[in-house]
């Protein structure tokens, strides 16, 4: 380990620490950035704490700090779990490249976040949406095709972005979705997703394709990739036209199609494959079945409440 009374480059360390996200771990780009703005945050700190860096410098007393400035910035408890979690990433390089012998970011507690269950779409308002497209608009088969593809396969809106063509296997029923922190997992397509896919294919190829999008499967009337942005504009444009007055994006889409499995039965552990989770806790807030309907199936099932006649 070098001396903590040396120095180390702010630059040098938060290279190594990207360069460690990318190549021992695997983790996504937006996954990386955010995890290097969490430590280049905690670099500034410690930095101004001290006149200068070096991993050695950062304590328990110090980490704790670092939190309640977060906290008195005003900035709210899930992003300051989020940030802490990148904190932590950052202290597992620095232990693997022996910058440190020990860890003080296993001590440091993350504040108290509350789940907040994300709002859920009906059918009846997914099939209003898709029913507001306007069959006028050049973009109506595609935008169509979007709709059916987030909603029937539960994909993040990253994944339809960057849904390739090659990895589409429409006679199959099935796609090749390539996932958080450069995971692969195959995702069953539903029939009306395959079928506004299988109608929106021609019209893709009358467009001038650039060579970005020769194996993007969704594109702007220009021929390159769709953006995440663009995605966000037409999943409000369509809820507005629609009426649906829930605070929705793209994202909601895919809670919905989780939501909607579990209700029909579906088992956990297949939602989880399906979306992708590597924890089974980040699937189980689906789990948000309407008390009064839990009620009543326990009053229909449950072998204590029986009408029967009592000894």
């Amino acid at each position: 380990m070098i001396e903590s009374s040396s120095e180390i480059s702010p630059v040098r360390i938060l290279a190594e620490f990207d360069a460690y996200l990318q190549l021992e771990r695997g983790l996504s780009a937006n996954t990386r950035t955010a995890y290097h703005d969490d430590a280049a945050k905690l670099v500034d700190f410690i930095t101004t704490e001290h006149s200068r860096f070096h991993p050695g410098l950062i304590s328990l007393d110090s980490l704790t700090a670092f939190a309640a400035g977060l906290h008195d910035l005003g900035i709210s408890s899930r992003s300051q779990a989020r940030i802490i979690s990148g904190i932590k990433a950052f202290f597992r390089f620095l232990m693997a490249e022996k910058y440190v012998e020990s860890n003080p970011s296993l001590l440091l507690e993350g504040p108290r976040t509350t789940r907040k269950l994300p709002d859920v779409l009906s059918v009846a308002e997914i099939d209003a949406m898709i029913e507001a497209i306007d069959p006028k608009s050049a973009e109506y088969q595609r935008n169509r095709a979007i709709m059916e593809t987030l909603y029937g396969c539960g994909l993040r809106v990253s994944e339809l972005t960057e849904l390739r063509i090659s990895r589409t296997f429409l006679d199959e029923r099935y796609l090749l979705v390539h996932g958080k922190g450069d995971k692969e997992r195959i995702v069953p397509m539903s029939d009306a997703a395959v079928n506004e896919i299988r109608a929106y294919l021609p019209e893709r190829e009358r467009l001038k394709i650039k060579t970005d999008g020769r194996d993007i499967l969704f594109l702007n009337r220009c021929g390159h990739p769709l953006t995440r942005v663009m995605i966000f504009y037409i999943i409000k444009r369509l809820a507005s036209e629609a009426g649906v007055t829930k605070n929705i994006s793209p994202h909601t889409l895919r809670h919905s199609f989780a939501t909607h499995l579990l209700e029909g039965g579906a088992n956990l552990r297949a939602i989880q494959q399906m979306l992708g989770h590597e924890s089974i806790t980040t699937t189980e807030i689906y789990i948000h079945i309407d008390r009064s309907r839990l009620r009543e199936e326990i009053i229909a099932h449950h072998p204590r409440n029986s009408h029967q006649g009592t000894a």
